[in-house]
């Protein structure tokens, strides 16, 4: 089975939903559109009221309403009974539950060390052992993301990306620089696997938060 690359139209729709209300810059980064086409998808998705274009001096981005929400659900569907992929996804899921637990536990740690007069104190990372199991267990986390994302990319061509791009930020937070992990305004470890989760829930059409 050869991968299958997603239409410009379904790759502008559904990426405004993994990343987040991105700039339609982010969106041809990202998926690879072309930028003339993914103006036109976005003009078109806004006219059917499935995005809301959002101008905050000057900085533009796009956001999915509840029906662009429905309508990406209702394509992704379609899109994965016609390529014969519903079986990869659901195991792909399932495979990603355990890694999301570690994932969310080493983000803890990394944010939390928690001590005998505050269970939730902020980690001020002065204890080496500590980092250095949370760094771990990501680094765990990443080689499974890796190991799930080349099986979903063989035939689903937009999962590739995921996994190299949580893997360089990783790379930055393991050299120092801990707004790697979860900083906004950048493909941070934290920010790119909530996109890849969300990208398997909307695949399979499964609500956001009744997965575990």
């Amino acid at each position: 089975m050869s991968s299958h690359r997603s239409p410009n139209d379904l790759l502008t729709l559904h990426g405004v939903r993994v990343l987040g209300s991105p700039s339609i810059e982010q969106l041809i980064r990202r998926f690879r559109i072309d930028a003339g086409e993914a103006r036109e998808a976005l003009l078109d998705a806004q006219a059917f009221g499935w995005v809301t274009r959002y101008d905050f001096l000057g900085d533009i981005s796009w956001s999915l309403t509840d029906a662009g929400r429905a309508q990406d659900e209702r394509l992704l569907a379609a899109e994965l009974d016609a390529v014969g992929a519903r079986d990869l996804v659901v195991e792909a899921h399932a495979a990603f539950l355990p890694l999301n637990r570690l994932h969310g536990r080493a983000c803890t740690n990394w944010q939390v060390r928690p001590t005998s007069w505050d269970p939730t104190g902020r980690n001020d990372h002065s204890d080496l052992r500590w980092d250095a199991a949370a760094l771990l267990d990501l680094e765990r986390a990443d080689a499974g993301l890796a190991t799930i994302c080349a099986r979903l990319t063989a035939v689903l061509a937009r999962f590739d990306g995921y996994a190299q791009a949580h893997h360089a930020a990783l790379q930055r937070v393991q050299h120092g620089d801990g707004a790697w992990l979860d900083g906004p305004g950048r493909a941070s470890c934290q920010l790119v696997w909530i996109g890849f989760h969300e990208d398997l829930l909307a695949t399979l059409g499964i609500p956001r938060g009744s997965d575990g």
